[in-house]
């Protein structure tokens, strides 16, 4: 189990049907030029908080995403990456995770979040209320937060809620509640491979 070098915690998570605050980042791969969230609307958002060395990032939440990319085109909905590092910072560098992309063949456009200014969490994982790795995002085509998950999603709930948003043309409708809290273990990799920030 690894435990962060203090105690701080990110902000409470978004609630449903609200506008993410852009992501702080370091710098991007995979992109021409930086993205924007706003820039993004008109189409389906997946994100994808991952750390490289977070087992389930690495044996469910990177090859889904990879399954998304293979399964919707780009003008359907943009998957987007953020290496958000929480842990083993001296590991987890901007050269190793270029390796690391070019390695597992990533190709959709990936965020590195900047480090905190003030302890170990990252901007974006503060900002965005994120409890660790994996962890989902999925907005709609007007940007409004409609899944806030932590942990590991199954492919067909995901497929169902894209499929879903797809088909909306108006306000949103009947969106997918945020994520429910539930029992946390802990800090660290934990059960089902995920890594979690501890209570604070």
């Amino acid at each position: 189990m690894t435990t962060l070098e203090t105690p701080t915690m990110p902000a409470p998570a978004p609630a449903d049907g609200d506008l993410l605050p852009e992501p702080v980042v370091a710098g991007w791969l995979n992109t021409a030029a930086p993205l924007t969230l706003a820039g993004l609307r008109g189409r389906v958002v997946v994100l994808h908080a991952f750390q490289m060395l977070c087992p389930a990032c690495v044996s469910h939440g990177l090859p889904q995403m990879q399954r998304l990319a293979q399964a919707f085109g780009p003008r359907q909905v943009a998957l987007v990456g953020l290496h958000s590092v929480f842990e083993h910072h001296e590991a987890m560098s901007a050269p190793a995770l270029k390796a690391f992309v070019h390695e597992y063949r990533l190709g959709f456009p990936i965020a590195i979040d900047r480090p905190g200014r003030t302890g170990p969490l990252p901007e974006t994982l503060q900002a965005w209320g994120l409890r660790g790795t994996p962890s989902l995002l999925v907005l709609d085509r007007a940007g409004r937060l409609r899944l806030h998950h932590f942990g590991t999603l199954d492919d067909l709930r995901l497929g169902a809620l894209l499929g879903g948003l797809l088909r909306e043309t108006g306000p949103a409708e009947g969106a997918e509640p945020a994520d429910t809290p539930g029992a946390r273990p802990g800090a660290g990799c934990g059960a089902g491979g995920r890594c979690e920030l501890p209570e604070g």
